[in-house]
Order: C-alpha cells, then structure tokens, then sequence
C-alpha cells in the first residue's frame, strides 16, 4: 500500500501519466480489491471535507437574547431592583430564562431533524472495484479508486483522467471559469495553473459533458477544494421568508408595543394620578402580553419538522421555503419515465423490414421467448404467436447484438435477484439479448468499441464505432431523429431506400399501444479514424429498425393522480416519448386531457403569448427537451400559476431553478439536477410529490393555527391591562402574572398545535392563493373575537369575585388569571380545526399533544394557586370550588361561542362554493 506523508509537498499528478499515476498509488486500471480498498480507508479516512465547528451551546444560548423583546424584559428587570422589587426582578428574569431556553431547545430540535437528513443528500459514486463496477457514497472513495463519471455528475474527488469522451467540466465554484473546460487525458507541464490542469477533474465540480474515468488521487481536505475550505452547499440554514417576516413584524411590532406602553403608563400616572412605580410595572406587563415571542420559534419548528417527515416518506426538502411554497402548489410538470412509470424497461415488440415479433416476459429477469407476431396483428395487439429459433432470423439477431453493444448497461443478479447497472432503457435491450440466449459481456469483448458518442437529450441519439464484420457505426436512439439520419432500411432482401411513411406507420402503431419506442441503425465505417464527430453519425445510416419498451404506470402515481385532481392540482405530463405513447400512458394514468398532446417541435414554433394560451388546455407535452421545459414553466407563471417541475438531466437544471419547487430524482437524477432543485425524491415516484404537497399544507395549515392560538391570548392580556389603566380601574391581572401566564403557556400551549396531524380535507381543497396576507381578514376577525371574548371573562371573574363575593384584589386576580388560562386552553381545542366542528370526542381528544399540554398547564396552574411561595410572589389567594365552577361555565361559554362562528362561516362558505363561478373565475383556476 502507498505511504503518503501530508507534511511533504503535494505530488504534480497533473504532470504525471496515467500510467505513472497508477503506479505512484499502487494501482490497477480495473480498480482496487475490496480488501485494499477498506485498508486505504482506515489509512486515509473518509472522503469528505472537515465540518464547520458547531457553535458552542453556551453562545447559542445567549444568541436567544438577541431580540428586542429580551432587551425590554432585561432592562425592566434591571430597572424593578433598582427600585426596591427584588421579586419582581427575580420573576422577570426567570422569564427571560425560560423563553431563552424555550428558543434555544426548539432551535436545536430543528437543527437536529434537517442534520439528520443531511446523509441523505451526499453524493453517490461509480467505482471499480475489482474489474467490476459498483454505486458506493463518494465518502468511501480512497486514493487508488477507479471513478467513472459522466454528464451531470459531480466529480467525487481529485481524479487524474485515465479516459475522456467527449469532456468538459464546470469548474466556477474552483477557479472562476464561467464557461464549462475541456478535458482530456494528455500530461500537462507541471508549473501550469490550476485552471490549465486539463488532464485533472476536481473534487465538487460538474461534468458538463461526455464521458471519464479517472483514477482517485486525492480525497477529503487534500482535494483543491478542501484545500481553499470551500464546504459543498447542503440543506439551507433554518431563516425562511416567513421566519424572516415574522421577525421583521416582531421586531416593528415590539416597538410599536413599547411606545403604546410607556404611553399608556404615562395616562394613569397624569390622568388618574397612579404611582409611577405601579404603572412603570404594568406598562412592562402590558408589553410582554402583547409580543408574540414564541411565535418564529414555533414557525422554524413546524417547518423543520415538516422537513423530517417528508424525508421519512423519500421526499428530501434542501431549502426550507420550499415547505412554505409546496402548499401553493397549483400544476405539477412530471418527467414520465420512472416518475408516473415504474422504470423497468422490458423490451415488448421488435419491427424489423420483414415483420414484427414479440418477446414475452416482464421485468429485468431474463426470462423469456422470442415469437412471431400473429398473423393479422401486426397493426394491433399484444398476443405472441409462434415461437422462434434465432437461428432462423439473422437479420433479428443482427438487431439484437447491435442493440447490446451500442449499450453500456449490465445485467447482473444479487441473491437470485436481477438488477441493470446503468439506464433502464438500455437494460432492456441487454435483457432481450439475453432472452435469446447472447452473452453481452463476451459479444463486447469479441466486437470490441473504439469509440463512442454518448447519448445526450439534445442530440438524442448514441453512437459506437465497434469491430463487427469490420468497423461499423452502430447508433440508437430516438425513432423521429433516426428517420432523419437514415438513407436506406434493411429488408430481407438486403439494403433499400427508406420508406419513411411506412416506417411512421409502425411507430405510431407501437406507440399506441403504450410502448416506448427506439430505433437502431448502422454504416460501415472502415474509412472512421481517431474521435467520432457528430457529423459522422448523421448521415448515411442504415435502418435496422425499431423496439417498442413497455413501462408500466406505477400504481401508486395513478392514485396520486386521483389526489391531484381532488386537491385542485393538475398533473402535465412532460416526456421525450412519442406523442402517441404519451397520451397511451396519460389515458391510463387517468390525467384529464389526453386527446390531445403538444411536441417539442410545436412548443418551438409558438411564441410565448400562444404557449400561455395554450397551457392550461393541454395535459401531455411530448418529445419535449430540457429547453421545452424551462418555456413551459416560464408560460404558467406567466398565467399566475404555481408549479412544481421534474428532472434528472444536467440541462434540466435551468427549469428546475426557475420552477417554484424544482424535483431532482434521487435514483436516476444527476447531481447537477439535484444542486437545482429544492427537492429530492429518493425514490424516484410521482406519488411522492403529492405526499410532500399534502404535508406542506398540513405545515402550513399548523403555522396558522399557532399564530390564530398565540395572537388572540396576546391580545386578551394585554387588552385587559389596557383597558383598566385608560378606565382608571383595578388592574385585574398585574405584570407579573401576566410574565407567568406567557412563561407556561410559551413551554406548553404554544407549541402543541405544531404537532397536530393533517385535517381530513387538506387533499380536498383548492390550492391556497401564495400572495395572501398570513393574517388575512379572517385570522384578523378570529384575533378580535377571541381577545374580546377572553377579555369578557377575565373583567367577568375579577368583578364578579371583588364586587359580587366581596373578595380581596388577591383573589379575584386569582381568579381572573385562572379564566384567562382556562380560556387559552379551551380556544386551544377550538384552534385544532380552523373551521371545521372542534365539537366532538376527535375535536376534543384526538390530539395527543394537545392534551399533553392541558395537562401540564393544569398542573402549573394548581401550584401556582395554591403552593404558599406562589401565593406570595403573585399577590394571590387559593379559589373555591364554587369559583372553580364559575370559571368552568365561563371557559365553555367561549368554547361554545367560538364554535358557533366557525359554523357560520362553514354555512357562508359552503353558499359561496355553491354559487355558479364565472368563466374568468375557471380560467383562474386553472392557471393555479
């Protein structure tokens, strides 16, 4: 094994061969051993950059009193010892410090659920290991590894080129180079820059194009990367916009609060002649009621715990606002092919110039027989006839070796199990050879590949120059680009002029059924010499003709599809397919309009104002490009629409930055789709995509049911001291209880609703308008209604125990502090539905954490009523029963009454969904 010393000068490997590389490290092109491989692990650790330094508990803890409302509470603390009420002090600081804790646990608690999804994002990489290939995570690559990469990869470590194809890199995040750089696997001088490295690719930039493999020669900090600490960008910190604007409000909010105080206390000390000492501490009272602090620290929650869930159901959020905006989700682009299909490609039907046959058998295993198709069926049908000998077709066996070598999957069974490494499309051409009894790997090595073009979404064909009865160039790809490059077909008869009509015909003809369809052509190529050039390919072709794949619809996307269509959502099917599979597959789907489907060709023929008529009418666009799908999201938000898009593919990268969420496949999809999008599906299926919209409306749906929770009890606290200092009344709850009442109902009340499951109808309702105010007019109403509610039963109870039983100030505040907190947890239950009937035995103990809540309040609530020291340090006396019974009545009465607002609203809104919606009113609709 190779001995490395990190004290000496870095090696030149960009000076070096690759022979000489190889040789340095101990070595072999086919890769190392599996044993070699662990030992180099042990010797030179993972594969990754060091972690940036968590910041110290003790500063994040004092990061909590960063906030204006801190500094209020501080400095009133500060300010009642000053004045000789060490109690006072003690309790208000006792706040802080609870808040401060509040914050600080809650904060860690979402750290902790996004760092465990991290690992879930780091990259793959395509090794050899032992002459074979393997998919292991990049951080177990080790010095010596073989690596393979290609378009839309990023490169996993320093790799010293062995092979190129083709190649270019982005290297922007490295050098600064904004244009992609070629490579190639020539030695350069050794004093050259890094930039001019070009036998090197480095570790976190992107392949923009073509092909390698390269030897591993530097890993984790010794990369260039890790040398300049540049850190590979992972999920975004926890400041969302909504965070961000609740912090902005909080903070405009506090001010406006404070003044409000101080002015306030001034009017009961000028008007109604208070002691300034007693107002000072009402005012501070008046202030802490009225700031929701909780509030962003219960927002950052919800949102990091709708993150944790989605990963649970292989939906991986990397931006955090993607959770705020999945909500608004309206239509959803969707790439058909392993997403809305299962992506196991099984080669159906081969059309060959003297007939069609049939190949039975499902799935990637390679079991099955080649027939003939019935006698009347090749225009229709999926019925195999008679069973047949390759033998006696050499012209179909011709089809299936050139099939097999313009291909770099594998087959290869795991435990009885087969699986394709490399492209599902191309594995299905390998498992149809193998159905006829041919050895990819020794056809391979018996027709051995000079050289190839590999296949990309614009050019939409590969080619390989292989040895077979002399050099030939074998090419496969899309049947429509195909017919283009083709002069002639092979008949049974040998070469003749294309019929390209005829041709057409058949592929309609296998579209309709559903069938994905390729096509596979050849030339001699005797005269090609040195790197093949896309004008080499492009002409001159010989037809051999054409295989239709079948790619079942997943059953789970069809039930998606169904949701979809419940929730408002309208799923748009976007492929490179054939139109005519296209709208086969969307049919079976159940999508709304398949008669009808737009090409790429006719996306590009229409200018941006037709394409924005048009968008709403169609459900399929086929033989789309990458470029097809940025226009069609750029059209929809045109209209006002919010959509999610799909991809894989390193050009798709632009279309899913410019989508509202962009979806990168996480099984098939590049890591260049991946650094674009805010969403990665680990396993690849549409149905996902409706799971992660239905919990980013459950997320939602809980933040606004905190914030209609925290507001209104704000609002009641600090309108019941208001209102008593103008009137010139008894305060019925002072400061200090007031700090109380926020300190337990902060640890308890306040976070319950962030765990509340999703209401039966939040896949049943139209997407909710993204523009709208948080606190929109209804929140606004609910906030009025509430605080004057609860702010009734507090004057209520003090008055009714002051005036009516003759009670002491200290127990009627007693009072009025239990029916505020009484209140609080009855509009708890009522704020578990926003409008519908809270009324019920689910209504009222369905929520586990909710009762948790009530539980502990009610505990709190007995100590603090009756324990001595707290009777002392509150100003308080112990209740009756009698009182306790009155303060029941009161609490229900605001349960029932609340109750009977949400019933009316649920009337009013059930006549408006019943009124005729105008025409604009549908377009709206359907522009999302």
């Amino acid at each position: 094994m190779p001995q490395r010393d990190d004290r000496k000068e870095r090696t030149p490997w960009h000076a070096l061969t690759g022979d000489e590389a190889l040789e340095r490290l101990d070595a072999a092109p086919d890769g190392l051993a599996d044993d070699e491989a662990n030992q180099r692990l042990e010797q030179y650790g993972p594969n990754r950059l060091q972690q940036e330094e968590a910041q110290p508990w003790w500063k994040r803890l004092l990061a909590q009193l960063n906030n204006v409302l801190m500094l209020i509470l501080i400095v009133a603390a500060v300010a009642s010892l000053l004045l000789g009420k060490p109690l006072d002090a003690a309790v208000i600081l006792g706040v802080v410090v609870i808040i401060a804790l509040i914050g600080f646990f809650q904060e860690g608690k979402a750290e902790k659920a996004l760092q465990s999804i991290r690992g879930m994002l780091s990259p793959q990489a395509t090794v050899l290991r032992g002459g074979r290939e393997a998919h292991i995570d990049a951080e177990q690559l080790v010095p010596g590894d073989i690596v393979k990469v290609e378009s839309g990869d990023r490169v996993p470590a320093d790799l010293r080129i062995l092979e190129a194809k083709r190649l270019n890199a982005e290297e922007a995040a490295l050098t600064g180079e904004s244009t992609p750089v070629d490579k190639t696997d020539e030695t350069v001088e050794e004093d050259v820059d890094l930039a001019e490295r070009s036998d090197m690719l480095f570790a976190g930039t992107i392949v923009a194009q073509g092909t390698a493999s390269g030897l591993v020669v530097e890993t984790g900090e010794r990369t260039e990367i890790g040398r300049i600490s540049e850190m590979l960008r992972g999920v975004e910190q926890l400041k969302t916009p909504l965070v961000e604007q609740l912090d902005r409000a909080g903070r405009v909010l506090a001010l406006c609060i404070v003044g409000a105080a101080l002015l306030t206390g001034a009017f009961g000390v000028l008007v109604h002649g208070q002691p300034w000492t007693e107002m000072f501490m009402a005012s501070v009272g008046l202030a802490v009621a009225a700031i929701p602090e909780g509030l962003p620290a219960i927002v950052t929650i919800s949102l990091a715990l709708g993150v944790q869930a989605m990963a649970g159901k292989h939906a991986i959020v990397r931006r955090l606002p993607a959770v705020e905006t999945l909500g608004s989700i309206a239509t959803i682009f969707s790439d058909k092919t392993g997403t809305l299909t299962r992506n196991e490609m099984t080669a159906q039907a081969i059309w060959l110039g003297e007939g069609e046959f049939r190949l039975s058998g499902i799935g990637f295993a390679p079991e099955g027989e080649l027939h003939l198709a019935p006698h009347g069926e090749e225009s229709g049908g999926n019925e195999a006839g008679e069973t047949i000998s390759l033998e006696d077709y050499p012209a179909l066996a011709h089809f299936l070796e050139v099939g097999a070598l313009c291909n770099d999957a594998e087959l290869n069974q795991e435990e009885e199990e087969w699986r394709i490494d490399g492209d599902p499309t191309e594995g299905a051409l390998v498992v149809a050879a193998a159905k006829a009894n041919i050895d990819t790997r020794e056809l391979r090595a018996s027709h051995g590949r000079e050289d190839a073009i590999p296949f990309d979404s614009e050019r939409k064909y590969m080619a390989t120059l292989n040895e077979h009865d002399g050099k030939r160039l074998l090419v496969k790809g899309a049947p429509d680009r195909l017919l283009e490059m083709c002069e002639k077909e092979r008949g049974s008869q040998g070469d003749v002029e294309l019929d390209r009509e005829a041709w057409e015909e058949r592929i309609h003809e296998l579209s309709s059924r559903g069938l994905r369809v390729l096509a596979l052509a050849e030339k001699p190529a005797d005269d090609l010499t040195g790197e093949l050039s896309d004008t080499d390919a492009e002409e001159g072709l010989i037809l051999l003709g054409i295989v239709g794949l079948l790619d079942p619809p997943r059953e789970a996307a069809i039930e998606a599809v169904k949701n979809c269509q419940r929730a408002g959502i309208r799923p748009v099917m976007v492929t490179g397919d054939h139109a005519v599979t296209a709208r086969a597959i969307a049919d079976q789907l159940g999508f709304a309009r398949t008669d009808r489907a737009l090409s790429g060709h006719e996306i590009e023929a229409m200018s941006d104002e037709e394409l924005e008529r048009e968008i709403t009418e169609v459900d399929v666009y086929a033989r789309a490009a990458p470029e097809h799908k940025l226009r069609l999201v750029q059209a929809m938000q045109a209209r006002g629409g919010i959509c999610a898009m799909t991809g894989d593919g390193v050009n798709d990268g632009p279309a899913l930055k410019r989508a509202d969420v962009g979806v990168a496949m996480g099984v098939q999809g590049t890591e260049a789709a991946k650094e674009a999008a805010e969403m990665v599906l680990t396993d690849d299926n549409f149905a996902t995509i409706v799971g992660a919209v239905a919990e980013g409306r459950k997320v939602y749906d809980n933040i606004r049911k905190s914030i209609t929770f925290i507001l209104p009890t704000n609002g009641a606290e600090s309108l019941a001291i208001l209102l008593a200092i103008v009137a010139g009344l008894t305060l019925p709850i002072t400061g200090l209880q007031v700090l109380w009442v926020n300190m337990i109902t902060a640890v308890t009340l306040g976070i319950a609703l962030v765990f509340e499951p999703a209401e039966a109808n939040v896949m049943t309702r139209q997407p909710r308008d993204p523009h709208a105010p948080l606190l929109d007019m209804f929140m606004l109403w609910r906030v009025i209604l509430v605080s004057l509610l609860l702010v009734l039963g507090v004057f209520g109870i003090f008055a009714w125990i002051l005036h009516g039983q003759g009670g002491s100030e200290a127990l009627a505040r007693s009072g009025a502090v239990n029916m505020l907190v009484a209140g609080e947890i009855v509009y708890l239950i009522n704020s578990r539905y926003l409008l519908a009937n809270s009324l019920s035995w689910q209504g009222v103990f369905g929520s586990r954490a909710a009762l948790v809540a009530i539980g502990l309040v009610a505990v709190f609530q007995l100590g603090w009523t009756y324990l001595p020291f707290m009777q002392l340090v509150f100003g308080i006396e112990g209740l009756s029963l009698l009182h306790w019974t009155v303060i029941g009545i009161a609490s229900v009465a605001v349960f029932l009454l609340v109750e009977a607002e949400k019933w009316v609203l649920r009337r009013r809104d059930n006549t408006a969904t019943q009124s005729p919606r105008s025409d604009k009113d549908k377009e709206k609709a359907a522009a999302g």
